[in-house]
């Protein structure tokens, strides 16, 4: 259980950068694709993201054995490069510099899924809609560098 405490509390602290750094008005002035999210769906999904996130890694933490430092290794990368998208978005408002981030974190997603599904299955598992998420996310980071080319570069 105290695992599964840290490694939500790292959440958490990835987390509070939405607090920190809201959309906003310029973010509610873009351009979006019809298929976006509504806006209440968001932290219902994120909380249930880092939820699923802590119970992982502190599933391989607690197993151990072959494979779980690489894993936790990913699960470390992506939770860093989780924190740094919001604050480059939403803080900046450099959506470029977000779809590199994002490619970087869904890179790190996918390697940590991975990782995981080698020490434990359920792990893997349970980072399968984080994946599925970061993927909607990209494809959306995307969209919206492509419906407002005159935003930041």
């Amino acid at each position: 259980m105290l695992l599964f405490l840290i490694f939500l509390l790292a959440c958490g602290c990835a987390a509070m950068t939405g607090y920190l750094f809201p959309t906003g008005l310029w973010y509610k002035g873009l351009r979006k694709p019809s298929w976006t999210p509504p806006d209440w769906a968001f932290p219902v999904a994120w909380t249930t993201l880092y939820l699923l996130m802590a119970f992982a890694g502190a599933r391989v933490a607690t197993i151990g054995g072959p494979g779980a430092t690489t894993a936790l290794a990913f699960w470390a990368l992506q939770i860093a490069a989780n924190a740094l998208w919001t604050p480059t978005v939403f803080g900046t408002q450099r959506l470029r510099l977000g779809l590199w981030i994002i490619g970087l974190l869904w890179l790190a997603v996918l390697g940590a899924m991975i990782a995981h599904w080698r020490v434990s299955t359920l792990a893997g598992v349970a980072l399968l809609p984080y994946l599925a998420w970061v993927s909607v996310a990209a494809g959306l980071n995307y969209e919206l560098i492509r419906l407002n080319p005159n935003e930041k570069r």
